[in-house]
C-alpha cells in the first residue's frame, strides 16, 4: 500500500516535490491502483508526508517509485515534432496557454459584478460597519480570485479621490475575493470567540471547584435530614470507591470528613489558580519588557487601561475646553523665557518629509501579513497582495488624511 501511496503522489506532482494542489489528482490516481480501499484526500496526503518524514523507503527506493510513476520522457527528433503540430492543427486543437487565458477571462467577468457591488457597498458604509475580513488559505483558488481582481482594480484606484478612497476600494476588492471562493465573513462588531481571554487551564480548575461547591451543599443538605432522591444519589455518587454505606452508625462523621476534604480541595485548585496566573504574569511581563519596554513600563504605572467603549459627549468636550482656552489671562514672563527664545532661534527647521511611493512600498513589503489590522479592517496581506499590471502614477494625497502603512 506505501508504494501505491508513493506512486499516486508522484504521478500527481509529476515527479517533483514541494507542489501545492495535487490531493484530487493523487486521490484519483490511487484508487485506480488500490480500488478496493476507501481513504479521503487528506489520509492520503497525510500518508505520503509521514512515509517521506518518517523515511520508510531510502532514496533509492524512492528514485524507483518516481521512475515507476512519472517516467521520463524521451527526446524526440524534428521531424516528429512537426508531424505531431500538424496533426494537432489538423484536428482543431487549442494550445494551453490560449486555454488559461480564456479561464482568467471568465474569471475576470464572474469578478467584475461582485467586484463593482462590494467597493460601491464599502465606499457607503462608516469604518465600524465594515465587516471582519477572514483569514484565506492561500490556494490556487485565492490567487485565482485576486489575479481577476487586480486586473479590474486599476481604473478604480485611477478614479481615487485620496487615501481614504484608495482604502475603501481595497476592502472592497478583499471583500469581492471573499464573496468569489466563498469565504465566510463576520458581522461588524462581533469577535470569534468572547471568552478568548481566560485559558483553558483556568477553566477547567473553576469547574472543578464549582462542582465541588455543589457536592459540598447537597452533603450538608443530606446531614441536615433531606433524603430526597436525587440527594442521596449525590451523596452515593460521593462516597463511590470509598466503601461507606449509607446505613452506617458513624454516617455523620463520614460526611464530615468528606466536606472537610472537598474545602481542602477547593483552597488547593484556589491556590494553583494564583500560582499558574501569577507565573503566566511573569512571562508575560518578561516578553513585553524585551519587546516593547516603554509599554511595560507604562502597564506598571497604569495596570488598568482606560475604557474606551463609549465615546464623550461632543457638547461636553467643547464646553471643558472652551473653560480652559477662552478665559483672558495674563501671565508674568519672567527672564528665563528670553533665554529659551534665544537657545529655540539657534534651532534649525527640520526639512519636510516627503514620502514616496518607494517608502510606503518598503514599509508594507516588512509588515506581517495576517497581524490583527487598524481601524480600516484590511489586513497587510491585500496591500501586498493586489498589485497593479502597470508602475502606479504619482498623485498629490491630503494631508488631512492619515497614511497607515
Amino acid at each position: 500500500m506505501n508504494e501505491n501511496v508513493m506512486r499516486a503522489y508522484f504521478r500527481a506532482v509529476g515527479g517533483e516535490t514541494g507542489r501545492t494542489g495535487y490531493r484530487a489528482v493523487m486521490h484519483r490516481e490511487f484508487l485506480l491502483l488500490e480500488p478496493n480501499l476507501t481513504v479521503t484526500e487528506q489520509n492520503l496526503a497525510d500518508r505520503a508526508r509521514y512515509i517521506q518524514r518518517k523515511g520508510v523507503f531510502n532514496a533509492a527506493e524512492l528514485e524507483r517509485l518516481r521512475r515507476e510513476a512519472a517516467p521520463e520522457v524521451e527526446p524526440v527528433s524534428t521531424e516528429h515534432n512537426a508531424v505531431v503540430t500538424q496533426q494537432e492543427s489538423v484536428r482543431g486543437e487549442v494550445p494551453v496557454d490560449a486555454i488559461a487565458e480564456e479561464a482568467v477571462s471568465q474569471k475576470v467577468e464572474q469578478m467584475r459584478g461582485i467586484l463593482e457591488e462590494a467597493i460601491s457597498e464599502i465606499r457607503s458604509a462608516p469604518l465600524e460597519q465594515r465587516p471582519r475580513l477572514s483569514r484565506l488559505p492561500l490556494n490556487a483558488a485565492t490567487r485565482g480570485a485576486i489575479e481577476a481582481a487586480n486586473r479590474l482594480l486599476p481604473p478604480y484606484l485611477d478614479g481615487s479621490l485620496g487615501l481614504d478612497d484608495t482604502g475603501s476600494i481595497l476592502f472592497g476588492a478583499a471583500l469581492a475575493v471573499h464573496r468569489f471562493i466563498g469565504a465566510k465573513t463576520q458581522e461588524p462588531g462581533r469577535t470569534t470567540n468572547n471568552s478568548s481571554d481566560v485559558p483553558a487551564w483556568k477553566k477547567r480548575i473553576e469547574r472543578r471547584i464549582s462542582l465541588a461547591r455543589a457536592l459540598i451543599g447537597r452533603l450538608q443538605s443530606f446531614r441536615s435530614g433531606n433524603t430526597r432522591p436525587r440527594i442521596v444519589r449525590s451523596v452515593r455518587i460521593a462516597f463511590n470507591g470509598l466503601g461507606v454505606r449509607l446505613d452506617q452508625p458513624d454516617i455523620a462523621e463520614k460526611l464530615t470528613e468528606r466536606i472537610d476534604g472537598l474545602k481542602q480541595r477547593i483552597a488547593a485548585w484556589g491556590k494553583r489558580i494564583r500560582r499558574y496566573s501569577e507565573r503566566v504574569e511573569r512571562f508575560r511581563q518578561n516578553r513585553l519588557f524585551l519587546s516593547d519596554q516603554k509599554r511595560f513600563y507604562r502597564k506598571l504605572e497604569n495596570p488598568t487601561p482606560c475604557s474606551t467603549s463609549q465615546k464623550p459627549n461632543t457638547a461636553d468636550l467643547v464646553a471643558f475646553w472652551r473653560n480652559i482656552w477662552s478665559r483672558e489671562v495674563e501671565h508674568e514672563e519672567g527672564p528665563w523665557i528670553a533665554a529659551v527664545q534665544e537657545a529655540c532661534a539657534r534651532i534649525e527647521p527640520m526639512n519636510p518629509i516627503a514620502i514616496s511611493s518607494e517608502n510606503v512600498a518598503d514599509a508594507v513589503r516588512r509588515a506581517p501579513n495576517w497581524k490583527s489590522p487598524g481601524a480600516d479592517g484590511l489586513h497587510h496581506y491585500w496591500l501586498k497582495g493586489f498589485s497593479l499590471l502597470s508602475p502606479p502614477t504619482p498623485r498629490t494625497l491630503p494631508t488631512t488624511a492619515p497614511l497607515r502603512v
